[in-house]
């Protein structure tokens, strides 16, 4: 049986107050005593996001290309209270995502 070793980036939202949701930087930041500077990911440096909100207990499952798509910040929204939902929800919880990929990756023979 051939296993498969797939990169994960963890990453943990706050509550943003003002906005009512949670967001997550989706850049690497680099600090320093002097600067801090925040990076954008490439595809080449993870294969999934796992996005945890603690206050919650609630994961998302994003593939690399999924998460380095949005601008700086993504915004996830738990209120029931919208007419739709985002396009962020369908990524809550997706963990099969992982499973289907490695499903789908051709073993060597």
């Amino acid at each position: 049986m051939t296993g498969f070793l797939f990169r994960i980036q963890v990453k943990s939202a706050w509550y943003d107050t003002a906005k009512e949701n949670y967001v997550v930087d989706n850049r690497r930041t680099k600090a320093n005593r002097r600067q801090i500077i925040k990076v954008n990911y490439v595809h080449s440096d993870f294969d999934f996001a796992i996005i945890y909100i603690e206050d919650i207990n609630v994961f998302y499952v994003m593939p690399s290309e999924v998460f380095i798509s949005y601008g700086s910040e993504i915004h996830l929204v738990e209120s029931t209270k919208r007419q739709r939902k985002p396009k962020s929800s369908v990524f809550r919880e997706a963990w099969e995502q992982i499973s289907s990929r490695a499903a789908s990756v051709e073993t060597p023979e």
